[in-house]
């Protein structure tokens, strides 16, 4: 069993142009429970962030809603992400799942919302908040 936290308001999946610069608006003054990540390929450049700072020059995905693990976790630990994944999976709601070193978190899309916390619980997990 985990403990997920549900984060306050919407979240954006944006994809920037490979070589764009990180916008300021994404690293400054961030909310106590907010979260932003940044993965940088030759591809392109991906941010997922509260969808009030989605950078204006991105093609933008919105309305997720971001599940935070509860617990910071160990990195060697294994499992997490499948045990919430798998239930979702099932349930048919698609996932984005990303990690930082304390924890993984996952966005859902905000209409099916009730869905995935409704697999999630089903499948032992306690949803906080």
């Amino acid at each position: 069993m985990l403990d997920i936290a549900l984060l306050p308001g919407e979240y954006a999946v944006c994809r920037m142009a490979a070589g764009a610069g990180l916008p300021p608006e994404l690293s400054s003054g961030l909310g106590a429970t907010d979260v932003v990540t940044v993965s940088w390929t030759a591809d392109g450049v991906s941010v997922i962030c509260p969808m009030d700072r989605a950078p204006t020059q991105a093609v933008v995905e919105t309305a997720w809603r971001c599940l935070r693990v509860g617990a910071p976790e160990d990195v060697a630990v294994t499992g997490t992400l499948a045990a919430l994944v798998d239930p979702l999976a099932g349930a048919r709601v698609s996932a984005v799942a990303f990690s930082t070193f304390d924890t993984d978190y996952l966005l859902v899309p905000a209409v099916r919302l009730g869905e995935a916390t409704a697999a999630l619980e089903r499948a032992g997990h306690r949803l906080l908040g």
